[in-house]
């Protein structure tokens, strides 16, 4: 599903416009990104958590000619799945 059918379907679901289905969409996805970005975590029950953590910096190979490398550590979010969205995909 891409963002246009996801639109599409919260729309029907919620029984709005498209355009008031984008504009909610896209609040989601700020109010997300500053959540992440000031608290670290963005927790919806049922659905599942939203987490950043430290990724370590650590070495790597170059794929094209095979030298080490050095990856600086860096955040990165994570997400894990909440019971109730793991026992709809089942």
């Amino acid at each position: 599903m891409n963002k246009a059918q996801l639109i599409e379907a919260m729309a029907a679901e919620a029984k709005m416009t498209k355009a008031q289905a984008k504009k909610a969409l896209e609040a989601f996805v700020v109010a997300t990104q500053k959540a992440l970005a000031k608290e670290g975590r963005v927790a919806l029950v049922g659905f599942g958590s939203f987490a950043v953590s430290k990724r370590a910096a650590r070495k790597g190979r170059n794929p094209r000619d095979g030298k080490e490398i050095k990856i600086p550590a860096k955040k990165v979010v994570k997400f894990k799945a909440g019971a109730d969205l793991v026992k709809k995909v089942k």
